[in-house]
């Protein structure tokens, strides 16, 4: 581990100058749950605690799996709404890369509530401490926050309490950091884009919060039409994509996947849920992931490529045969 005497010396002049650790605790898990909770610890360039910041948030509904973040209709229903809480927030993430375990549940969750309130949270980049964990290689049993803490000897007193899930990875994110670089790892930072998919509903009669919410939503998934288009085969290096090829996607993305997914069917590609022998392309950050689609993948010689690549080669696709 780095000796502070010799950290200045160093460290990678790559790495960000500021970090904020973030933790939300929410409704549920879809698109169109809503944050309960938030809690931010800023940390200088090596990961040092400079404060940390904490807030309730009237989700304005029910607060869904009270039994895992305890937090009751009671308890918010004094609590701040977001939008009133948007500007603090926003000063605590900006300039600085958004560190989160599981980062794109916790970017996409806080995206969407400034989507919400028509405003754009200051994040341009985020770092995920699992992707982090597996780059440094961590005998880990798991993924989970309670294992990367355990590993570090960090005391965890209360499980899905915001503030004291973003102080424990905190406190398991510095010796983290400091490990990349000494080993002068790439950090696995992602570009953060914000949301701008937000739909509102025909103005209607409203009573109150709730019908208001109601009124709105995030777009909601829904069945796409068939490729017109025949499947060309596999995509090969240094040649454009082709109209009609089968890709899939495997992990986080920097550009919300349903978005990602939408420009792709724009292209004409035949967007699949799954890797078969027919697939063209799989598109994935992380193609040592052990997921099943990159086993797949791997085992029947289907081209990989990142999320980076595939924006790039989206800008011209060929037209199909014939």
């Amino acid at each position: 581990m780095l000796d502070d005497r010799t950290t200045a010396a160093t460290w990678p002049a790559a790495y960000p100058q500021g970090y904020a650790v973030v933790d939300v605790e929410t409704t549920g898990l879809a698109r169109d749950d809503r944050i309960v909770s938030a809690a931010v610890y800023r940390l200088d360039a090596q990961g040092d605690v400079e404060d940390h910041w904490y807030t309730l948030v009237n989700p304005e509904r029910d607060p869904g799996p009270v039994w895992i973040h305890g937090l009751t209709t009671d308890v918010l229903a004094g609590a701040p709404l977001f939008p009133e809480i948007a500007a603090e927030f926003a000063a605590r993430l900006d300039g600085r890369v958004l560190v989160a375990h599981n980062a794109l549940f916790d970017w996409s969750m806080i995206a969407r509530e400034y989507a919400r309130a028509e405003r754009t949270a200051p994040v341009r980049q985020r770092l995920c401490t699992i992707a982090l964990a597996k780059e440094l290689s961590l005998p880990l049993p798991n993924h989970k926050l309670e294992s990367l803490a355990a590993h570090f000897g960090v005391v965890q007193q209360r499980a899905h309490n915001a503030l004291d899930d973003a102080r424990v990875l905190a406190e398991a994110f510095r010796p983290s950091l400091h490990a990349a670089a000494e080993r002068n790892v790439r950090l696995p930072l992602l570009e953060c884009r914000p949301l701008t998919e937000w739909v509102s509903a025909p103005a209607t009669p409203r009573i109150g919060h709730q019908a208001s919410y109601q009124a709105n939503g995030w777009r909601p998934s829904r069945k796409r039409p068939a490729c017109p288009y025949p499947n060309p085969g596999r995509y090969e290096a240094d040649k454009p994509l082709k109209q009609g090829m089968r890709v899939a996607f495997s992990g986080d993305t920097s550009i919300d996947r349903e978005l990602l997914e939408d420009r792709a069917v724009e292209a004409g590609l035949h967007v699949a849920t799954s890797v078969s022998r027919l697939t063209s392309l799989l598109v994935t950050n992380d193609p040592d992931a052990a997921t099943s689609k990159t086993v797949k993948a791997k085992s029947f010689g289907t081209p990989i490529v990142d999320e980076a690549a595939f924006t790039q080669l989206l800008r011209d696709v060929a037209p199909a045969d014939g």
